[in-house]
């Protein structure tokens, strides 16, 4: 494989895991009756909401056609692709519920 060829393989594989991370965080959300935008802003308060997360949003199913999602994994995923105040942010609304 070339290099160019196996860099954009790793883009590829980065990016799909990132938008299954935000699926993730987004049916969780939704499966505990949360807002994913709002969540995504307490944990982000100077930026704008996700592009990628309003696009995945579209991915999401109602909640008595979701699994249960672990907190747990979810937390591990946010953090595995940088999102620790996310990861925060859920933490503290997991205690809550």
């Amino acid at each position: 494989m070339a290099t160019n060829e196996r860099d954009q393989f790793v883009i590829e594989q980065y990016e799909q895991g990132e938008n299954e991370m935000i699926l993730l965080f987004a049916q969780w959300c939704l499966n505990h009756k949360l807002d994913p935008y709002k969540l995504y802003q307490e944990a982000y308060p100077n930026q704008k909401a996700s592009s990628k997360l309003t696009t995945i949003m579209e991915d999401v199913v109602e909640l008595n056609l979701a699994g249960d999602i672990d907190t747990f994994l979810l937390l591990e995923a946010l953090q595995a692709y940088g999102n620790d105040d996310l990861a925060w942010i859920v933490s503290q609304y997991y205690e809550r519920l």
